[in-house]
């Protein structure tokens, strides 16, 4: 049963505390990256992309850490992490200064696709050393 325990904390915890994480910055009222207008947007939809590839990734760790056949868990992780960004961009809805945009959740889904193509496509083709470091981390 500790075993048990230990091994969902280790795997799964990184993934509540991330998704808290998320739920934190959009509890926040917006605040401008740059005056200048596609800065604010570049920046902004960056981190979408880059908040959401993090989110899938600990998905997708969480889910290959349970045995579930590869294929799903990429798919899953994609799923799940959009999704996410969808309630995200609802609970955004109820905070001020803040309003939920299908951009934002283009761009949720754009980085959480991302994430899963550069595990299964770009990584296996990485130097030896990229592969070791996403071993440790049990990405691969």
């Amino acid at each position: 049963m500790k075993h048990k325990t230990f091994r969902f904390l280790k795997y799964w915890l990184p993934v509540f505390i991330w998704l808290i994480v998320i739920f934190a910055f959009s509890n926040n009222p917006t605040v401008r990256a740059s005056e200048i207008h596609w800065r604010d947007f570049i920046v902004k939809k960056s981190a979408h992309v880059i908040i959401y590839a993090i989110l899938s990734t600990l998905i997708y760790r969480a889910l290959k850490s349970q045995k579930v056949e590869t294929k799903k868990t990429g798919y899953i992780s994609v799923f799940l992490a959009s999704f996410y960004g969808i309630t995200d961009e609802f609970h955004q809805s109820f905070t001020p200064g803040r309003d939920p945009t299908f951009r934002d959740m283009i761009f949720d889904t754009i980085g959480a696709t991302l994430a899963i193509y550069f595990i299964w496509k770009l990584l296996p083709k990485m130097s030896e050393k990229v592969k070791l470091w996403a071993k440790k981390l049990e990405i691969i």
